[in-house]
C-alpha cells in the first residue's frame, strides 16, 4: 500500500518527460506510485518510460491505447492504489516539495477533499494565459474557489492532489465533447467538497500552442459555457426565474444568447455605460445600477470580463443588499 499515486498520462512527450520524471523523482516525500500511461506515444516516451520503471519500483507503465487523455486518466485510477491521488502532465515540473506539503496540508485540515497549488508558467505563455493564472493563484480558500467557480477553473490541474474515494464516487472523468477537469471541479463541488489551494509556487506549468486545451475543440469557450449554464440549473436557476446581466460587453451578450437558447427570462442588462442607460440590448432594457434591485427574485450575474469590473459589481451588489451565492453570481 502507498499514500499517493500519481496520474501521469503521456502522449509524445520524449522531449519533457525526463525533466518531468527527474522532478517526480526527486520529491522530498517518497511514499508514492507513479502510474504513468502511455497512451499512443510514437516517439520514444515509451521506452523511457519502461526505463523509467526499471529504475524506480514505484513507476508502473500503463499502455492506454491511443483512446485519448480521458481514458487514460481513468485507467490510471481503476490501477491507482493509494488513497490519494496528484496529477501531473508530461511536460510540467514538479517542485520537490510539492507531494509533502500537499500531503501534510491534507492531514492537517478535517474536509479538505482537493487540494491545488499555486503554479508558475513556463514554454511560451500568452498574456490570457498570464492574466489565468493571476487569478487562479489569488484563489486559495474554498470559499473564494467555489465563489469563482463559474468564472473559469480556479485550479490547475496537474497541481492538484485530490481524494481517490471522492473521484471514485463521481464515476472517475467524464469522457464528453468538454474540459473534463473544469467538469470534474463542479461535479465535486456539487458533492461537497472541500477545496484549497496552497499559498506555495510548486509546479512548473507549461504553456505553448501545441496545448491540448488549444487545439482540442473539447476546450472551446462554447463547452465551458454550457458546462457553467448546467451548474447554474443544478444550482436552482428555475426555468422560472429571471435574469439580470450585470454588464454590456461581449460576455454579457454571450450569456444572454446562451441562457434564452435554453429557454430563460434575461430581465435586463445593468450598466454603467451613459450611451447604453435607457436603450436596450438583445431585446431587453439597460439599467443603472441603483434601479438593480427592482427585479424581485431575479437571479443577478456578474458576466464581466475586464479586470477589476468584477469586485466593483459585488461591492455595489452589496450595496443594494444582494447575497453572493444567493441573488448573484460571478460568471465569464
Amino acid at each position: 500500500m502507498v499514500d499517493v499515486s500519481v496520474l501521469l498520462p503521456v502522449r509524445d512527450a520524449a522531449g519533457t518527460l525526463p525533466a518531468a520524471f527527474e522532478s517526480l523523482l526527486a520529491q522530498m516525500f517518497a511514499d508514492f506510485e507513479i502510474l504513468a500511461v502511455d497512451d499512443g506515444s510514437r516517439d520514444e516516451s515509451r521506452a523511457l518510460l519502461e526505463g523509467y520503471a526499471r529504475q524506480d519500483s514505484r513507476v508502473r507503465v500503463l499502455d492506454g491505447q491511443g483512446r485519448g487523455l480521458v481514458a487514460a486518466l481513468n485507467l490510471a485510477l481503476e490501477s491507482a492504489r493509494a488513497p490519494w491521488l496528484a496529477r501531473m502532465d508530461a511536460d510540467d515540473v514538479a517542485h520537490p516539495e510539492r507531494l509533502r506539503l500537499q500531503r501534510a496540508q491534507l492531514a492537517a485540515t478535517p474536509g479538505l477533499d482537493v487540494l491545488a497549488t499555486r503554479v508558475e508558467l513556463c514554454g511560451a505563455p500568452g498574456e490570457g494565459m498570464r492574466r489565468y493564472v493571476a487569478w487562479s493563484n489569488a484563489l486559495l480558500e474554498h470559499a473564494e474557489i467555489v465563489q469563482d467557480l463559474l468564472v473559469e477553473s480556479p485550479l490547475v490541474h496537474p497541481s492538484v492532489m485530490l481524494r481517490a474515494g471522492l473521484l471514485r464516487r463521481l464515476g472517475g472523468y467524464r469522457d464528453f465533447e468538454g474540459p473534463e477537469d473544469y467538469d470534474l471541479w463542479l461535479r465535486a463541488a456539487r458533492a461537497g467538497a472541500g477545496f484549497g489551494k496552497l499559498p506555495e509556487i510548486l509546479l512548473a506549468w507549461r504553456d505553448g500552442p501545441g496545448r491540448l486545451t488549444r487545439t482540442s475543440g473539447r476546450y472551446a469557450t462554447e463547452r465551458f459555457l454550457a458546462l457553467k449554464l448546467e451548474a447554474l440549473e443544478h444550482a436552482g436557476l428555475a426555468q422560472d426565474r429571471g435574469v439580470v446581466l450585470w454588464g454590456g460587453g461581449p460576455v454579457a451578450k454571450g450569456w444572454c444568447r446562451a441562457l434564452q437558447r435554453r429557454g430563460h427570462r434575461v430581465l435586463a442588462f445593468v450598466d454603467v455605460a451613459p450611451r447604453r442607460l435607457g436603450g436596450q440590448l438583445q431585446g431587453c432594457p439597460v439599467v443603472p445600477v441603483d434601479q438593480a434591485s427592482d427585479f424581485d427574485g431575479a437571479l443577478h450575474l456578474a458576466a464581466v470580463g475586464q479586470p477589476g469590473a468584477r469586485e466593483r459589481i459585488r461591492g455595489e451588489a452589496r450595496r443594494l443588499g444582494l447575497v453572493e451565492g444567493r441573488d448573484l453570481v460571478a460568471v465569464a
